[in-house]
């Protein structure tokens, strides 16, 4: 249960809730440098390293129940990867190579603090990551630190993906999640929050309990959960007041003046050796990192944090006549990548929040203790802009919308007519395992949302088409009667892409020799470790 101190402050009403959401598309042996591999490692060494290390010092003071912890599937398994795992360590090494040359240069301070944290991201990596992600997150969820929250399985835009690959993606995500840690994820964060009705039915389906959308997908009334349509699907929404009081599309804290700039490189070295200085600073112009200053800003931010989150509480209890809840929800990699003094941050508001009286607790304890209000008809919606499906389904991705939708019912014909012809129900097919995955690929959230954001869309335009190329290839192997230029076929790919070793084409709901979707949620766990 959430626990609430409040030995430095007069309790308040409700429940507070963070939840964060870890997710990076499959980079794996898809390039290095400026996007690729270098994406993973760096989002490795600067969050997901120091906030393990975060929550394993708050969970040995017993500290419990304090956040909601999303881990997408494809994430999970870069974390797990053998090829990941040895590229991170080398990366590692190298970045206190890049420090000590920054220091044999004359930038001494700059050499020492950043051979300090890589350092000490090395030693965590090498006694507590050698394994993999899985055991880290593990420990965390057996010690209650945590709720882990899964989802399907290589974020797609749900709302726009065909039934059939959408319950398949989600199911089999759940079952991942159980393969890695040995739990079955009751709650998930639903891809970009993207919603449309109907969708609570296939979570219910599922066995997914509760899930979250953003702010005004509930019209803003964000303080109990609410069932979905005629489901007992609890959907949690965002508080846009609380969260963009850290992060907003305008300000934030990250902007800080004194904080660290995620912008501007030592070309050198490839370190960032600046502080935020100014916003109309150029980066030459900005004066170096002092991390005692950044120090006393997290202090600084961290008190007003608190007291946001205070008054909301009061505010909306009172408005309510009943204890409210507040939910703040971010990128997991806002803190630490891209906030660099975000962990320090996130450490510190944890322990403060309680010592203010507010009772922190996850989305799985505010359900169960009944901060849920009346059911609502959840329309279309989304996180991004707009809060509609814009980034995703707009005509500046007009393209690759045309292509997800070629590219499913391709692979989905394939399959069916492949089982219809082998009628083999009961032997494994690598090339349909292939060719699902390479689909599933194909239609990944991440190539339309870097489009639409103009963020490495090139790279991003290139991935969606590689992985389209290969169901094609495959499709095309299969239908000219070659299946031993398929079964190569299918070998080449999974070379770079054989994430998921579980994935079972016999398993995509509808066919004629289908595992329906139930059944799935049923034989969780009967496979070996993925």
């Amino acid at each position: 249960m959430p626990i609430g101190r409040s030995a430095g402050s007069a309790p308040v009403p409700g429940q507070f809730t963070l939840v964060l959401h870890s997710h990076l598309p499959w980079l794996a042996h898809h390039g290095r440098w400026p996007v690729g591999e270098e994406w993973l490692y760096q989002s490795w060494a600067a969050t997901y390293i120091p906030l393990a290390r975060v929550l394993g010092r708050l969970a040995a003071e017993g500290r419990s129940h304090l956040l909601s912890f999303g881990v997408t599937p494809v994430l999970a398994a870069q974390l797990d990867d053998p090829h990941s795992l040895a590229g991170m360590h080398h990366w590692l090494g190298n970045w206190q190579l890049r420090a000590d040359e920054a220091a044999a240069a004359g930038r001494i301070a700059l050499g020492r603090y950043e051979h300090e944290q890589a350092a000490a991201a090395l030693a965590d990596f090498e006694t507590r990551w050698r394994h993999g992600g899985s055991p880290v997150w593990r420990a965390l969820l057996a010690a209650g630190t945590i709720e882990l929250l899964g989802g399907p399985l290589a974020h797609p835009f749900q709302p726009l993906l065909d039934p059939r690959l959408r319950a398949f993606e989600l199911t089999e995500g759940l079952a991942d999640a159980h393969h890695r840690w040995g739990h079955t994820p009751a709650g998930i964060w639903a891809p970009e929050c993207g919603f449309t009705p109907g969708m609570e039915a296939g979570y219910a389906a599922a066995g997914v309990t509760h899930f979250m959308v953003d702010g005004p997908a509930l019209r803003g009334d964000t303080t109990l959960g609410r069932p979905v349509w005629d489901s007992e699907v609890v959907a949690f929404g965002r508080d846009l007041q609380v969260s963009y009081r850290v992060w907003s599309p305008k300000s934030g804290y990250p902007g800080h003046a004194a904080y660290r700039d995620f912008h501007h490189y030592d070309h050198g070295t490839g370190l960032k050796p600046a502080r935020v200085t100014g916003k109309q600073i150029a980066g030459p112009d900005k004066a170096p990192y002092d991390p005692e200053l950044a120090a006393a800003a997290v202090r600084r931010d961290v008190d007003d944090f608190v007291a946001t989150v205070r008054r909301r509480l009061l505010a909306e209890s009172e408005r309510l006549g009943r204890p409210a809840l507040v939910v703040a929800a971010f990128d997991t990699e806002l803190f630490g990548h891209w906030w660099h003094e975000g962990p320090q941050w996130l450490e510190q508001v944890l322990r403060a929040l309680p010592e203010a009286g507010v009772t922190v607790g996850t989305l799985a304890d505010a359900r169960a203790n009944g901060y849920v209000g009346e059911p609502v008809p959840l329309a279309d919606s989304s996180w991004g802009s707009g809060k509609d499906w814009r980034v995703w389904a707009g005509d500046q991705v007009r393209d690759l919308v045309d292509l997800n939708a070629d590219i499913v019912r391709l692979a989905l014909d394939t399959l069916d007519k492949s089982a219809a012809e082998t009628g083999r129900a009961g032997l494994r097919d690598r090339v349909a395992d292939q060719l699902l995955r390479e689909a599933i690929l194909t239609v990944s959230s991440d190539w339309a949302f870097m489009v639409s954001k103009d963020s490495a869309a090139g790279y991003a335009r290139d991935r969606a088409h590689q992985h389209a190329h290969a169901v094609r290839e495959l499709a095309a192997a299969l239908a000219a009667g070659h299946p031993a230029r398929a079964r190569d076929l299918a070998a080449g790919w999974a070379a770079a892409d054989g994430l998921f070793p579980a994935l079972d084409a016999r398993r995509l709901p509808g066919g004629p020799t289908r595992v329906t979707a139930r059944e799935q949620v049923a034989s969780v766990g009967t496979e070996g470790p993925a």
